[in-house]
């Protein structure tokens, strides 16, 4: 059995962790509930784009355009979002597993990567990386989805890149957020998510589909980055309470634990006293 001296050296060390497991949960409630506000305010714009995308495919026949077609050539880029700290469970694991396993292979990824944690996985597994937006997780703003999105349009009309994927986390609710991989370009459309109706609905453009696509298409993709950076940041603050929420409750029981192995040391330690002083008692008379 661990000494006294030791079990309470112990505890004193739990307790303090305990301390700041419980400040960072408190840091993450609070910063969670800024992040959810931004994230659910940006969701109907970003499903408004997609929406509008989707019924111009859907209504348009026969249209040629650049960003509806993957080169024939270049690397499939994938964007991923992670966190620039740790101590989130398994938020930034779940996201470089996912796209481990998704079978792009490894020689044809170039990872965009948001989030220091995230990067530093991937470049020990080998992938390679592109430009490091990993300053935009600390405070996403559109302009800055603005220019991932620039930087990947340009690098898929020069033929560098034929694919364009997004890996983020998807908020639901403090304690369930699910790790999405999303394809954004080339644009396509299930047929079986449009309606007859839609197919038959003729879309007339104003001045000509090119102008029209080469403007909505860089917003549509813009959008969905944005929106993603807000859920993500949203996600790691619910999945760093939720861990340290956890933290704080393991800390507690573990100190039930040791008070109670220090009480036990301290009563055999009175009782071995009380027994030699009879036994010294005993031997003087």
């Amino acid at each position: 059995m661990a000494s006294m001296r030791d079990i309470k050296r112990r505890k004193s060390s739990i307790t303090s962790t305990q301390q700041i497991t419980k400040a960072m949960k408190l840091v993450s409630t609070v910063k969670l509930q800024k992040a959810r506000s931004k994230a659910e305010s940006s969701k109907p714009y970003s499903n408004f784009m997609y929406e509008t995308v989707r019924s111009i495919l859907a209504k348009s026949t026969n249209v040629d355009h650049k960003y509806l077609h993957a080169g024939a050539s270049g690397k499939k880029a994938v964007i991923m979002m992670t966190s620039n700290r740790g101590l989130a469970g398994g938020y930034n694991s779940n996201i470089t597993k996912m796209i481990i396993g998704s079978g792009i292979p490894k020689e044809e990824m170039i990872v965009y990567p948001i989030g220091r944690k995230g990067r530093d996985t991937m470049v020990r597994k080998g992938y390679a990386m592109a430009t490091d937006y990993s300053d935009v997780m600390n405070e996403p703003l559109y302009k800055d989805a603005m220019d991932i999105s620039e930087e990947l349009l340009q690098g898929f009309e020069n033929g560098e890149i034929s694919e364009i994927y997004l890996a983020y986390t998807s908020f639901k609710n403090t304690v369930s957020q699910t790790p999405k991989l999303e394809k954004l370009l080339p644009v396509t459309m299930d047929a079986s998510s449009v309606s007859k109706e839609e197919q038959m609905t003729p879309m007339n453009y104003e001045p000509n589909e090119e102008e029209v696509l080469d403007h909505v298409i860089p917003k549509y993709m813009t959008s969905l980055i944005y929106g993603a950076l807000l859920e993500c940041v949203a996600s790691e603050n619910g999945a760093r309470m939720t861990a340290m929420d956890a933290a704080t409750s393991n800390a507690e029981e573990m100190i039930d634990t040791l008070s109670l192995e220090y009480n036990r040391a301290r009563q055999g330690s009175i009782t071995q006293e009380l027994t030699e002083i009879i036994a010294g008692a005993q031997a003087i008379s």
